[in-house]
């Protein structure tokens, strides 16, 4: 949802997880990514008001908060050698081997046109090429005074010009969500440990499902998305930037709240936690594979709230199956072929970490979607 991710451990020969390591984190990071392939799953489903209110109310926020938590856990990123190596060979070579491999699934298995490979990141591969540019520019966000407001301000131009090359469209809409993240302190965490923060979460929720039932039929997809103009999305130049700044609010809100609903200890759900690159990049197919065999789920066309639930429970089935350890320790040497990771934990750079920028121990995964394209 990265600097990505080491393989996840093998309790036989490794110790267990640092108590550095923030339950809490990996909590909230294997939530997020679940709702990913849930989110991924849906839109499998024949069109009915029960999908699209549930897939417009998840992506109101969902994605933003996993922004929030990428930011987060980016906060460590420098212009060092060092962290260059490591970006590239955690970021930027598993964009390259999935971006290929999930290319060639797509066309030799599903018999797919696609195009500008690596240039215009393919579902789902937009996240990894977002996350290389919020790194690169995290040292200046870190510095520069108001960079929430710069953020921000950036968002909202970008919504004029769009742009595909590496996915920046999407990449400056959400920067705001990035860089809240790399604003946030250890102590603010903490503050939204209240019934009150957990209130706003259960009323986010609330409130964006009964806005979804309302306005899904309406309200353009592109915008939830953040990745077209305003005028893709069917807005005027006045009305895009009043939507998009709504959106942000909205977002950033239920996104807090419902982080603060995440429990923070440890357990088997914890253990899951590192695998979420994993989750993120082999899901996929899953879903493809699903994709194309199109009889699979014709059923769910007359039955549309039984098939929401079903289609549910089997997305969360399979990122929790992927994240299982004797699974991930499988598919962990695809998602590191170099054998680099381990060596490049951010965890491990902790202790370099200036204090007043208050950096987590956790390493940061990648996580999320877009729409199937």
């Amino acid at each position: 949802m990265t600097a990505t991710p080491t393989a996840p451990p093998d309790h036989a020969t490794t110790p267990p997880r640092p108590s550095s390591r923030d339950p809490w984190l990996d909590n909230a990071k294997m939530t997020l990514v679940t709702l990913v392939v849930v989110g991924h799953a849906w839109v499998l489903l024949p069109a009915s008001d029960a999908r699209d209110t549930a897939y417009h109310a998840l992506y109101a926020w969902h994605v933003p908060a996993f922004v929030m938590v990428t930011g987060y856990l980016s906060r460590s990123f420098a212009w060092t050698l060092p962290r260059f190596r490591a970006l590239l060979l955690t970021v930027a070579v598993p964009y390259l081997v999935f971006e290929a491999a999930m290319a060639l699934f797509r066309t030799t298995v599903g018999g797919e046109d696609l195009d500008r490979l690596f240039i215009d990141p393919h579902w789902p591969m937009w996240y990894l090429a977002a996350l290389f540019l919020w790194r690169l520019v995290t040292p200046i966000f870190l510095r520069i005074p108001h960079p929430l407001m710069v953020a921000v301000v950036i968002s909202l131009l970008g919504g004029y010009v769009g742009g595909d090359v590496l996915d920046i469209a999407r990449t400056t809409g959400l920067l705001p969500f990035f860089v809240l993240g790399l604003v946030v302190r250890r102590e603010h965490l903490t503050r939204i440990r209240t019934r009150g923060w957990r209130l706003v979460g259960v009323l986010g929720l609330v409130g964006t499902i009964v806005a979804a039932w309302f306005l899904h039929a309406p309200l353009s997809m592109e915008l939830l998305y953040w990745r077209s103009t305003y005028a893709e999305a069917g807005f005027g130049n006045m009305t895009g930037p009043l939507a998009r700044s709504a959106l942000m609010a909205v977002a950033a809100l239920t996104a807090v709240g419902v982080l603060a609903l995440v429990p923070r200890r440890d357990g088997w759900f914890t253990a899951l936690g590192p695998a979420t690159l994993i989750v993120y990049l082999f899901h996929g197919f899953v879903v493809k594979g699903v994709e194309y065999t199109p009889s699979a789920l014709a059923w769910a066309a007359s039955a549309p709230h039984v098939g929401l639930l079903v289609v549910t429970a089997a997305a969360v089935a399979v990122a929790l199956l992927l994240a299982a350890p004797p699974v991930a320790r499988g598919l962990s040497p695809a998602i590191d072929p170099l054998g680099t990771i381990d060596d490049l934990n951010p965890r491990d750079w902790a202790d370099e970490i200036p204090p007043r920028l208050h950096a987590s121990a956790t390493p940061v995964e990648p996580h999320f979607p877009g729409q199937l394209r």
